[in-house]
């Protein structure tokens, strides 16, 4: 672990190098407390810090509680005051400022690799929360199987992109997608294979997708594209392209392969109008259900006679 020593003595600073050479740690030094801030702003800087009280800018204390302020937007340090100060009132000090810990020079090596072990250990344990809510996060947004986002999910981020394009007074362009005869895939060359041909074409869908694009798993093997900026000319093209890329090569799992096509239906809010997202994607449905009756492996967009609520059809794959 990188350990960052905010200290202007060179008596200090190379007992204290000496010491964490010795115990496996990195150093990063500091003269200064300006030095020592400007290295904590670096993106890979130190999360475990010994902070001299006594410095010629900046003090100790002070430094602390800048820490400490942007601690909200920052990965957390962990800081160990150092000071000649004895007593309680300097120890409340110290802590009241942000200090995690707090050792009386002069202090002996046992006693300091103590601090630095505790320190270590709650950033060890900070990493290993923040990646169990990271990993929390991810669970509750995205499908297990494809590792898209999940109905839940992409729907939310369809509002959202709505929500944008009013403002902005921009199109957002709406792709429902069912992959083609699926039950046959499952029933001819088993669930296996059928789950390592969910995830395989999403994969393909979303490498060719733009970075401010969405998409996600809307439901059994249908996918919903969120497509912002896009006009019906263009995301009628950019729904051929994805068709195309998805029928290009056969899916392969174990000893079998197989090409798989997809059918599209297409909805899309210029962004002047105040179109609701039941509305979108009942029109997307009914495209898609016009692709399905043309021969699939096709796109298709449906202008509706009027906005209302329409009942979701089957497509019977």
């Amino acid at each position: 672990m990188q350990v960052l020593v905010v200290e202007d003595s060179a008596v200090y600073r190379k007992l204290i190098g000496d010491q964490l050479k010795d115990w496996h740690f990195d150093m990063t030094v500091a003269t200064t407390g300006a030095e020592a801030w400007e290295v904590l702003q670096r993106p890979d800087s130190p999360k475990l810090v010994l902070l001299d009280w006594v410095l010629p800018d900046i003090e100790g204390i002070e430094l602390c509680q800048r820490i400490r302020e942007v601690g909200a937007s920052h990965p957390y340090v962990y800081v160990i005051l150092l000071t000649g100060r004895e007593g309680r009132e300097n120890l409340l000090h110290a802590m009241q400022a942000g200090a995690d810990d707090f050792l009386v020079k002069p202090f002996d090596a046992p006693e300091l690799r103590a601090r630095l072990m505790v320190g270590k250990r709650i950033l060890d344990l900070q990493e290993k929360l923040i990646s169990a809510r990271e990993l929390m996060r991810i669970a509750a947004t995205h499908d297990f199987l494809t590792g898209l986002l999940n109905r839940g999910a992409v729907l939310d981020a369809l509002g959202r992109e709505l929500e944008r394009a009013r403002r902005e007074q921009t199109p957002v362009g709406v792709i429902l997608a069912d992959l083609d005869h699926f039950k046959d895939v499952n029933d001819s060359l088993g669930h296996l294979f059928g789950d390592e041909a969910l995830k395989d074409l999403a994969q393909r869908i979303r490498r060719e997708l733009r970075p401010y694009d969405s998409i996600g798993r809307y439901g059994g093997e249908e996918f919903l594209l969120i497509l912002p900026g896009c006009d019906v000319r263009t995301t009628l093209l950019r729904g051929k392209q994805l068709c195309k890329c998805v029928a290009s090569e056969p899916v392969v799992f174990s000893d079998a392969q197989r090409i798989i096509t997809m059918s599209m239906g297409v909805a899309v809010s210029e962004g002047s109008e105040d179109r609701e997202i039941e509305a979108l994607l009942s029109q997307a449905d009914v495209g898609l259900y016009a692709a399905k009756q043309k021969g699939r492996n096709r796109i298709e967009h449906v202008q509706l006679p009027a906005p209302k609520q329409m009942a979701r059809r089957s497509c019977g794959g």
